[in-house]
């Protein structure tokens, strides 16, 4: 039996913050179309991806999208549970066209339009937006198969608490934001270690009274100074596109005082044990690989990737009429990805595409 197609204007694959800012923008055009997510529930990868005490590092007053701000104290942090409750809430709120347990397993041309496989569901629409987030596939060394089976290992995308290790020491390799985070929870129950390069801090305690000066500062540069347009936001983003941001919240004293133990990249394993860059063998019962994301885009059957199977595209803008990215990180600006930055790329792209129909209309 043949399976029906469902025809609309314009598909968005992801239903997070970037896909819902999308759908805002899209719905105030007046023009058909849909937002398929994989997830059983609006917001599900906050739910479902990140640890329980994890807070943003930007406060409320940068976290709303178009339209609708925030409903916090302004200087607050918000958990993830809240960031994930406020998403659902944004969809009901403006009345978008979410499709949830979608997961879209194929993009491929149909004519000069595209066809999405999604199961046993299928669609065309004239325009894609791929807002699919930053959540790609967790990047895990090769070697982690290696490690002791004794020994408890996880990527920080399936930690949620302490309960989940057992006894003994903790290695944290990744020496970024989340793993300084998680180490710090830790510290106090497991003795832990922190693996990898310390890639700096900001300079400020982002709770302090001095930040609320310091912080409208910080986000009008990532927002406006740190962007693919300026010279210095083309020289900034290839640094943080391979190597992430600097610490935000945890600083190195934090660190230091809370007893964690700074050790070099982890390199492989010997006799089951992970091996540190200087040779050294850590004894641990556990071990949180906070190693990141690779992006998984093979499901695209157009060709708008690079050799590195990255996306091309110009500002969101792929090299294929009708296709556009959204939320990627530094898509634009040092800002894109954030809850409250991806609202003005998504205008963007909505006005591109209301644009290229106008001049097809045209011609």
């Amino acid at each position: 039996m043949a399976t029906d197609v469902e025809r609309f204007d314009t598909i968005v694959i992801g239903g997070g913050q970037a896909g819902l800012a999308m759908g805002y923008y899209l719905k105030k055009q007046g023009r058909p179309f849909a937002i398929l997510d994989a997830n059983e529930r609006i917001g599900g990868s906050w739910r479902t991806r990140t640890w329980d005490s994890l807070h943003l590092f930007t406060p409320a007053r940068y976290d709303g999208l178009p339209g609708w701000p925030f409903p916090a104290l302004g200087w607050s942090f918000p958990t993830a549970r809240e960031t994930a409750d406020y998403l659902e809430a944004y969809a009901d709120r403006f009345e978008l066209p979410v499709q949830t347990a979608t997961k879209v397993q194929r993009l491929s041309r149909n004519g000069d339009g595209f066809l999405i496989d999604a199961g046993d569901r299928r669609f065309e629409s004239t325009n894609v937006v791929v807002a699919t987030g930053f959540y790609g596939t967790p990047s895990i060394p090769e070697f982690a198969s290696e490690l002791d089976p004794r020994i408890v290992q996880m990527h920080s995308i399936a930690y949620r608490n302490p309960s989940q290790l057992q006894p003994g020491g903790v290695l944290l390799v990744g020496a970024g934001n989340s793993g300084a985070d998680i180490a710090m929870e830790l510290s106090s129950s497991h003795r832990t270690w922190l693996s990898g390069r310390d890639k700096g801090e900001v300079p400020i305690r982002i709770e302090s009274r001095r930040a609320r000066f310091v912080l409208p500062i910080m986000w009008f540069v990532a927002s406006h100074v740190l962007t693919v347009k300026t010279p210095l936001g083309r020289k900034v983003r290839p640094h943080v596109l391979a190597s992430g941001a600097q610490r935000i919240r945890v600083k190195r004293s934090d660190l230091d005082a809370a007893g964690v133990e700074r050790v070099p990249k982890t390199v492989g394993v010997r006799d089951g044990l992970p091996v540190l860059e200087d040779r050294r063998v850590v004894d641990v019962a556990n071990v949180i690989w906070c190693t990141g994301f690779r992006q998984d885009f093979g499901w695209i059957d157009v060709p708008v990737l690079d050799k590195n199977d990255e996306p091309l595209h110009d500002h969101g803008v792929a090299g294929e009429d009708g296709l556009y990215f959204l939320g990627l990180d530094f898509l634009y600006s040092f800002a894109s990805e954030n809850v409250g930055g991806v609202g003005r790329d998504a205008k963007w792209i909505a006005r591109h595409i209301a644009r290229s129909q106008r001049d097809i209309g045209r011609s």
